[in-house]
């Protein structure tokens, strides 16, 4: 049988899990529709989905910011 602490972990985990795949997916679709087409589009959607939470957290942080004000959305 689990143990309170074992039992924390566990849900700590999944939750971790659960929250990290929902940015992922989020900035995945947030690139896919928000960023000007071209090269530059696709580069950020591979970038994003081969590295996952490192990419989005990149894209979300250092491209994100920069595409709002050159473009307002």
């Amino acid at each position: 049988m689990f143990g309170m602490v074992e039992f924390m972990t566990f849900s700590m985990s999944l939750a971790f899990g659960a929250i990290t795949t929902v940015f992922w997916i989020w900035m995945l679709i947030e690139c896919a529709t928000k960023e000007p087409s071209g090269d530059e589009r696709v580069i950020w959607i591979l970038v994003i989905a081969l590295t996952h939470l490192i990419g989005a957290a990149v894209y979300f942080f250092v491209r994100r910011p920069k595409r709002m004000a050159e473009h307002g959305a």
